[in-house]
């Protein structure tokens, strides 16, 4: 059975941060209330990422949610991830859905219309856009879309939208009134000095501006 692709998506990380593991940022990010959790991570060895991967699910299986490898679609597999989110450059959508079925969420990433239109060809289950404001999270993060442009593509992508890109507890609100389904944070929890507190503040702003509540 296909989880459900979650409204508030944490993204570990311990190159921004070294005090927590990813494991333990996942913990904590579920205990605040993230809906899915995903793994990100472009060093180290393929053996020790499906180490890192597979811990990663075990506690998120453990409290139903979603997990998530961000590109490694080999680690993806061998941890027996949820789904695996996609960048433009990265493994084809359509071959990833060859090799995990139906029952896993794909996740592609966009920075532009034509590119969230390709993602929807493509046969991806949410569209990650961004970045919508400006970000120190990744290095190679593509020109600041904003509001506008976030709420052109939550009206005409007929996905699930989930904004990324320097999204905090004072933008969270908007974002979730421009029409995306849910929000991508990195350093707004990572960073934090209790991710655990971040989460939940975030969860709470989300919620109080999602249409029908935390049930919607």
């Amino acid at each position: 059975m296909k989880q459900k692709i979650g409204k508030l998506h944490v993204l570990t990380d311990t190159l921004l941060q070294s005090r927590f593991s990813h494991v333990q940022l996942a913990e904590m990010a579920i205990a605040g209330g993230a809906d899915a959790i995903q793994f990100r991570q472009k060093q180290g060895s393929t053996r020790e990422l499906i180490e890192i991967a597979t811990q990663m699910k075990r506690v998120c299986a453990a409290k139903g949610v979603a997990f998530i490898v961000n590109d490694r679609i080999d680690v993806a597999i061998a941890a027996r991830a949820d789904g695996v989110h996609l960048g433009q450059n990265d493994f084809p959508i359509p071959l990833a859905r060859e090799l995990v079925g139906k029952e896993w969420i794909i996740g592609g990433s966009a920075a532009t219309l034509e590119e969230a239109q390709k993602c929807l060809a493509d046969g991806a289950d949410y569209v990650g856009f961004g970045p919508v404001f400006p970000t120190d999270s990744k290095n190679d993060a593509g020109p600041v879309s904003g509001i506008q442009t976030l709420k052109m593509i939550a009206e005409t992508i007929p996905l699930p939208i989930i904004a990324i890109g320097g999204i905090g507890s004072e933008n969270t609100p908007a974002i979730i009134q421009a029409g995306a389904h849910g929000i991508a944070v990195i350093s707004a929890v990572c960073c934090q000095n209790d991710p655990c507190q971040a989460t939940n503040r975030l969860c709470e702003l989300l919620y109080s501006a999602t249409p029908g509540g935390r049930y919607a």
